[in-house]
């Protein structure tokens, strides 16, 4: 099994900010030489790893041409080399998950092998994950008890399972809920497994990756037990989706919209299924290879390249207000106490009268 901290988001040891900030510290000099390692390098790990082989062997000879040809002469920029040689392998595979990396300051040193991380590169993940708070942005009840969830990142289950835990307590006795994945990247599977347990009351398979290595196939199914209340499987919840929502996330709404029990609400996903791992090209330059893909038990496919396409297509920045107007009409129409219909009615009309973006 791949292990999920290097496999986290979309495969990059460091988030996307972590990485800018890098890149702002002097840049590494380029040179011929170099240039030549690195994309020789993405060559080998591709052949080696890609998901699909046959996919593989085209790069192989698409980045051989290329070389050949000098189109790489001249790229003295090492960020603008990185940017070039990803949309260089994009037009071959069409994955989103392939991507090129530089950081000015040395990466951490891999692993003994390939399946296990560094202690310098476990160390990194961790302050990283710290540093935004495992992936949990926001937790919030809204008016008439409607719980939020502001989630931007899956991070790994071994860090981020208390926060997780912590945020779906927090939102157990809600009536409705809402997770909000409009800016989140993804992350590890186990997570996602880890925090849709809580909204089911029995065992259920949520999704397979496929792995090239070994030519084997991983189940994740919702946990029997998890720490703290469930929030259960009767009570309505709605995820808000946006065109950067990639991945893990995408995942997420993907396995719960096709189990019904989540309604999908927002914009058509990134469309990105195919986990991986980030590998090491130079000390300064990593690529991210894809080395599985999803699977769905229910439609036996996945998300990869189509998106996950909401059951409610709103612009993103009126996701939230369409969510909650859909969860109080719900509740709104189930038996309550006397003075309940009032308060719901004045809320609704709150927030159709509101703009898109007074979420």
């Amino acid at each position: 099994m791949i292990p999920s901290i290097r496999a986290w988001c979309a495969g990059a040891l460091l988030s996307a900010p972590a990485f800018a900030a890098l890149g702002a510290l002097p840049a590494q000099p380029m040179t011929p030489a170099l240039r030549t390692q690195v994309v020789e390098n993405a060559i080998r790990e591709m052949s080696a790893r890609y998901v699909f082989p046959d996919i593989a062997m085209k790069v192989a000879v698409a980045l051989g041409d290329k070389l050949r040809a000098k189109a790489y002469d001249g790229l003295d920029d090492p960020v603008l080399f990185a940017e070039r040689l990803t949309v260089d392998l994009r037009d071959v595979t069409h994955d989103l998950h392939v991507r090129v990396r530089y950081s000015a300051e040395p990466l951490p040193p891999p692993g003994a092998d390939d399946e296990t991380p560094s202690p310098e590169q476990v160390a990194a993940y961790r302050r990283e994950s710290a540093a935004h708070n495992f992936g949990v942005e926001r937790v919030e009840r809204l008016p008439l008890n409607v719980g939020y969830i502001d989630l931007r990142g899956f991070d790994d289950i071994d860090v981020a399972a208390p926060a997780i835990t912590a945020a779906m307590t927090l939102v157990a006795h809600t009536d409705a809920l809402i997770v909000d994945l409009r800016a989140n990247g993804g992350g590890d599977p186990a997570t996602v497994a880890f925090m849709s347990s809580y909204l089911f009351d029995q065992r259920t398979h949520l999704n397979s990756l496929y792995w090239r290595k070994g030519d084997r196939t991983e189940q994740f199914w919702t946990s029997e037990w998890v720490p703290g209340p469930r929030f259960g499987q009767a009570k309505p919840v709605y995820v808000l989706t946006s065109a950067k929502t990639f991945s893990g996330a995408e995942e997420f709404s993907y396995n719960l919209k096709n189990l019904k029990r989540a309604t999908i609400i927002g914009e058509t996903t990134g469309g990105g299924a195919n986990p991986g791992d980030r590998q090491q090209l130079s000390p300064h330059f990593d690529l991210f290879v894809p080395s599985g893909r999803a699977v769905s038990p229910i439609t036996h496919t996945n998300w990869e390249g189509v998106g996950v396409t909401p059951d409610v297509k709103v612009v993103a920045a009126d996701a939230l207000r369409n969510a909650q107007l859909l969860a109080l009409k719900s509740l709104a129409a189930k038996p309550h106490a006397a003075g309940d219909a009032a308060a719901y009615a004045a809320r609704i009309a709150e927030l159709e009268k509101s703009s898109p973006q007074a979420n």
